[in-house]
């Protein structure tokens, strides 16, 4: 079975309500109705009558929550809690209406917040930006984290890799900037994620262009010293470092350069050490293996939620929801 189906499967043992708040694409719907018929989440759509019946001709609708951002019964509550989160940062009633009524994302954030959704899927015709900053300033970081990430699941044809071919990449979406304190953050989000998504035991790898002081550099003592740090905050989780790619995955290679390491040779969950060798790793690994890359998943939010690529096909929305109600059940 492909790892998506058995997410698919985790995510229809107990169903979660999840928010789809471009109401103005039709990947959107379509999406949503294949997300309905297989039962893997509730579903709610935040749009006006008018963008429902535009956007949503020829569709079924059957199972699904349709929310008028202009006549909901609860948008006085979400109104309230609006001004109750950001009445420091200047938020009125009426500033909080109109961001809400503008900017669906922030609506259904705010659902959320309220109980009255579990997590929220955008970024089909929106920026990675306007996702992300919605849910930092509504929802937040979980306690004691100081930053959002992002990984991919990615599920390769080399078996003898990984958790039979399966991997977490990251941070392939999200920080421009590491640090070693950061890089060590994404290590602990990214095992856990691995974990929760995968179900076998993390193995990460801190990956560079150096294995154990191979070669000397800032860039080096970065992810060095993001090591040592992610051993003493998170000493139960099984990390070596630094590492290059070929240490990490083949146990020949990784006698050779890191010998006595339980990571090396068998990592599943990479974390790169700049957004750049991330998002180029993963676009190499997908295009050129024809592996599947699912997400960007976000990873250290209070609550799911997750970006889409404005590429995407309603296939992608369908398995990025599955795995948005995965996280819901672990949060």
């Amino acid at each position: 079975m492909a790892i998506i189906d058995e997410i698919k499967a985790k995510a229809k043992a107990d169903k979660k309500t999840i928010v789809l708040p471009e109401s103005m694409d039709k990947r959107t719907f379509e999406a949503a109705v294949k997300i309905t018929k297989e039962g893997i989440a509730n579903v709610v759509l935040i749009g006006t009558p008018d963008e429902i019946a535009k956007n949503g001709e020829g569709f079924d609708l059957t199972g699904i929550t349709v929310v008028d951002p202009y006549n909901d019964p609860n948008k006085q509550k979400y109104i309230d809690k609006f001004v109750e989160l950001r009445g420091s940062k200047g938020v009125t009633a009426e500033s909080a209406q109109e961001q809400m009524e503008k900017d669906y994302m922030y609506y259904a954030c705010l659902m959320c917040k309220c109980g009255d959704a579990d997590g929220v899927v955008s970024g089909a015709c929106h920026s990675t930006g306007n996702t992300i900053r919605p849910a930092l300033q509504l929802l937040k970081t979980k306690p004691g984290i100081k930053s959002v990430s992002g990984f991919f699941l990615m599920e390769t044809d080399a078996k003898e890799y990984g958790e039979n071919g399966t991997f977490v990449f990251a941070d392939c979406a999200v920080n421009v900037d590491f640090d070693s304190e950061k890089l060590a953050e994404i290590a602990a989000l990214s095992a856990e994620s691995f974990k929760s998504f995968v179900g076998a035991e993390p193995k990460v790898a801190m990956l560079s262009y150096s294995t154990k002081g191979s070669a000397k550099h800032d860039d080096v003592t970065k992810v060095a010293e993001a090591v040592k740090i992610a051993n003493e905050k998170f000493p139960e989780i099984k990390l070596d470092g630094e590492l290059q790619l070929d240490a990490a995955l083949d146990p020949t290679v990784a006698a050779l350069k890191a010998p006595g390491s339980s990571v090396a040779g068998h990592a599943n969950t990479l974390v790169f050490p700049s957004l750049e060798a991330g998002n180029i790793g993963y676009k190499l690994v997908q295009r050129l293996a024809h592996a599947g890359a699912y997400g960007p998943v976000l990873q250290g939010l209070s609550m799911p939620v997750n970006d889409l690529s404005r590429g995407c096909y309603a296939d992608d929305i369908v398995a990025v929801v599955a795995m948005t109600a995965v996280q819901a059940q672990n949060a």
